[in-house]
């Protein structure tokens, strides 16, 4: 906050404590709006502990109630209090069911509480009183989502047809509340998405969606593509999960040829280690026999690096100075070539 309106700020409350104390017979001659702004100004300090008392005697006074309650909600919400918060905002909302910025705190705390039921309840009454709300719109949605009411959500979305258009994140869930019904529109939403952005973790959601269709070429392309932009430390997927995927297609689509065995050698190398997946392309009759062939070989190599690293672990586990005997035999070793 700019040191100006820390000392005006400071000026506004040293003055209405001086007309408090001395300009009236008694403290309880002051005002409701007196109480209520000292709170306020305290809150826009960040002195929340001085602000919460103010504003707690302002909301004694009936004419300030709901204001002060509201204030109070997002004082418990600044420090982290969430129930607190939420209770105060549904207690404005108890004497004034149609308060807009009560029914979006409520609605965003009990998100933050992770009540996803209270929060579509809330949600769904507040777009019924503001239904041209496309950020409400989006988190009511986003709750749907979470909720797996992805039709609910979808139609959500819909009423706010311009914030598909100009909202990336607006957009993206569309798309996943269509990918999650099987909708084939899904793939011309997420490619719509795609324009505009380049999240690989995105465009291998959208590759799988090719792949479902059978789109093998396209799917190919954009799970390599997904891959260059990957780090070495992502999950879900792991780089070496997505070579598989890719060696999986290539095996899939063009079974004469050995360059899915290839892709899934570079897997395996990268650190895949999924045995099961694996066996599961044995039982895939879009591969050739001969490819599979190649592929039981890999399994078996997989199964042996497998048990040499449940060997070691075992060995470590009897003998926990085994690591450090070899490795100072392994200085000595070097000491004594030097």
């Amino acid at each position: 906050m700019k040191r100006g309106k820390v000392l005006y700020l400071a000026f506004l409350i040293s003055h209405f404590l001086f007309f408090i104390f001395f300009g009236c017979a008694s403290w309880g001659i002051a005002s409701a709006e007196e109480y209520f702004s000292i709170g306020m100004a305290y809150y826009d300090m960040g002195k929340f502990d001085e602000a919460e008392k103010w504003l707690n005697r302002a909301k004694a006074k009936d004419k300030t109630k709901s204001a002060s309650e509201y204030n109070l909600g997002r004082i418990a919400f600044e420090t982290g209090r969430y129930e607190d918060a939420a209770k105060h905002f549904e207690s404005v909302l108890k004497r004034d069911p149609g308060n807009i910025p009560a029914l979006k705190a409520a609605a965003y705390t009990r998100i933050r509480n992770g009540e996803i039921e209270k929060a579509e309840a809330l949600y769904d009454r507040l777009l019924t009183l503001v239904p041209e709300s496309a950020d409400d719109g989006y988190n009511h949605a986003l709750v749907l989502f979470a909720m797996k009411k992805y039709a609910e959500a979808e139609q959500v979305l819909k009423n706010h047809e311009f914030a598909l258009l100009d909202n990336n994140d607006v957009l993206l869930l569309y798309a996943r509340c269509q990918k999650e019904q099987g909708k084939p529109e899904a793939i011309d939403t997420y490619a719509q998405w795609l324009v505009n952005n380049t999240d690989p973790k995105v465009r291998y959601e959208y590759a799988q969606l090719l792949e479902k269709d059978e789109l093998y070429a396209r799917a190919l392309e954009e799970y390599r593509t997904a891959l260059t932009g990957l780090g070495a430390s992502s999950v879900n997927p792991s780089r070496p999960e997505l070579r598989f995927t890719i060696a999986r297609i290539l095996l899939i689509a063009d079974a004469n040829s050995v360059e899915g065995i290839n892709e899934l050698e570079s897997a395996v190398r990268d650190g895949f280690e999924d045995i099961e997946a694996a066996e599961g392309l044995l039982a895939d009759g879009r591969i050739s026999a001969f490819n599979k062939d190649s592929v039981r070989k890999v399994i078996t190599e997989m199964r042996r690096s497998a048990d040499a690293a449940v060997t070691a672990d075992e060995a470590v586990m009897d003998d926990p100075n085994s690591i450090d005997a070899e490795a100072e035999n392994a200085t000595g070793n070097a000491f004594e070539a030097e």
